[in-house]
């Protein structure tokens, strides 16, 4: 029996659109590239969520790869992505009416050091019962050690968890570490079908 959900944060609690983060700084389509390069699909970008580095680290490495004039946008995207957060929709409700019915809601999420500072202005985020960052125990999703710690640190049972994410992979991941999931594809409506579906009572 399923008694406690795990979620994803980015894609399935808030928005993570790297290229509408770019859009918002209104730079010519060619800046815009070498932005979406030199960050988001940076090693740096990667370093983030293992927690290796911190903002101001990951930012001094990949300004020295752009010109001068783009290092303010560097900035921006690396330190103010979040401002405004951009929760998608039903997701704080659903979350409301699992805790509600009586489940353990736990966050498992690829995020970097700077993550506390803005979960709190997640819609929901009053909801959970504990809270697992990969920055924190220096693995990320889908490496099988991150599930296990998931495990280890709240005492709970593999199979009497469901786990939230927009990554195919990370939901395989979660299936070989004993735990059911589901892929979320960005509507509450059709993930609550799924989570009936899988006997989750809300």
């Amino acid at each position: 029996m399923i008694r406690q959900i795990v979620f994803d944060l980015g894609q399935v609690l808030i928005y993570f659109d790297k290229d509408r983060f770019i859009r918002r700084l209104n730079l010519p389509e060619e800046d815009g590239r070498l932005l979406m390069n030199e960050v988001f699909l940076s090693l740096e970008w990667a370093q983030l969520d293992r927690g290796s580095i911190d903002d101001r680290g990951a930012y001094e490495t990949i300004r020295r790869r752009l010109p001068q004039r783009l290092h303010p946008a560097a900035w921006e995207l690396i330190s103010r992505w979040d401002q405004p957060l951009l929760p998608v929709p039903g997701m704080a409700e659903l979350v409301r009416e699992l805790k509600e019915a009586g489940y353990g809601l736990y966050l498992l999420s690829n995020a970097s050091l700077r993550m506390p500072a803005y979960w709190p202005r997640v819609p929901g985020n009053e909801f959970f019962d504990g809270v697992l960052l990969s920055c924190q125990v220096r693995y990320v999703k889908p490496e099988q050690e991150i599930f296990r710690l998931l495990f280890e640190r709240f005492g709970l049972k593999p199979e009497e968890c469901f786990f939230v994410d927009d990554a195919p992979l990370n939901i395989e991941a979660a299936f070989c570490a004993g735990m059911a999931g589901a892929v979320f594809h960005g509507d509450a409506e059709d993930l609550r079908t799924n989570l009936r579906r899988a006997g989750i009572q809300i």
